[in-house]
């Protein structure tokens, strides 16, 4: 059953990055070709290819770099030996993002701040963290803190109920920071192992938001005075560069801890991975490739990798 759940995750990794895996073998097909001799065109073919996915100018020069020094140096001969020093590079960088989800089982609850803008998946994603931290059986209770956007709050509820998880949520319009305040005592009286607190993220007014992620994290310390213990941030794969001052601005509000990347099944720029990574130093938890509770996975650099740059065969 084990091995038939890794098939399962990778056939939908694959799948989900097949729009960015497409559009980065258009730019390097000459790779892909046979053993040939690397030329500058080779070289220029491939840093566009990179560019066209997003991975960032700068990610983009420190590969390159790296590639064409090793090419001086004679270690490289040929495309196919770059192919090879291609994908080892490109794993080295998101490597040491890989790192699992930590709950100390110590911390009752153990308390999840969710931030991000809206449409990013950001109540999907908490939906499908609840179904994945229940069915390692744990008590997960949810807050419904986007208060803000309209339908926020019955959109979670309705994970709550898909999932069989309680929901703590107020009407909308209501303070986010009280909702959330709520949900932690609930927690601390029942019992509940998680607390994953969804958060305003309306684009509008952005010092307003950030300025009131800030107070929800203040209320919280209240009562637990090191919650929450995660704060992560979801973004959307498909945003591109503009991920990247998304990661700054929550950074600076909340103190984020982690990243979860969505929507990686519908683009063609996936490769802003490596940009996040670089710019945020943060480790990526999850990566989301469709709408279902199981389309949620534990980041892999060598899975993703290896679905965005196969071996040649």
């Amino acid at each position: 059953m084990a091995d038939e759940e890794k098939g399962g995750l990778w056939k939908r990794l694959k799948a989900g990055l097949s729009r960015t895996r497409e559009q980065l073998a258009t730019g390097i097909g000459n790779l892909l070709l046979g053993a040939k001799a690397i030329d500058a065109a080779v070289l220029d073919d491939l840093e566009t290819a990179l560019l066209s996915t997003d991975v960032g100018m700068d990610t983009v020069l420190e590969v390159m770099d790296q590639l064409t020094q090793r090419v001086k140096r004679k270690e490289l001969n040929d495309t196919v030996a770059l192919h090879h020093a291609l994908r080892e590079v490109l794993r080295q960088r998101l490597a040491p993002f890989e790192k699992p989800f930590p709950i100390d089982h110590s911390k009752r609850p153990f308390v999840i701040f969710v931030v991000g803008v809206n449409g990013a998946g950001k109540t999907t994603t908490i939906g499908k963290l609840a179904h994945r931290f229940k069915s390692e059986g744990r008590a997960v209770l949810l807050a419904a803190g986007d208060t803000f956007r309209a339908a926020a709050v019955e959109q979670l509820q309705a994970w709550g109920e898909r999932n069989g998880v309680p929901v703590i949520s107020q009407p909308q319009g209501a303070d986010s920071a009280s909702v959330i305040f709520d949900a932690v005592q609930a927690a601390r009286a029942r019992g509940v192992d998680v607390v994953i607190a969804d958060t305003a993220g309306r684009l509008q007014a952005k010092q307003n938001l950030m300025e009131e992620l800030a107070k929800i994290r203040r209320v919280v310390s209240r009562q637990i005075p090191e919650a929450p213990h995660e704060t992560l941030l979801v973004l959307d794969g498909g945003v591109g560069q503009n991920a990247l001052s998304q990661v700054k601005e929550f950074d600076h509000a909340v103190g984020l801890t982690g990243l979860v990347v969505t929507k990686l099944d519908g683009t063609a720029k996936a490769g802003v991975l490596f940009a996040v990574t670089r710019v945020s130093g943060k480790p990526v938890y999850f990566i989301g490739v469709g709408e279902g509770t199981e389309d949620l996975e534990d980041f892999s650099a060598d899975k993703f990798v290896d679905a965005l740059l196969p071996a040649q065969p």
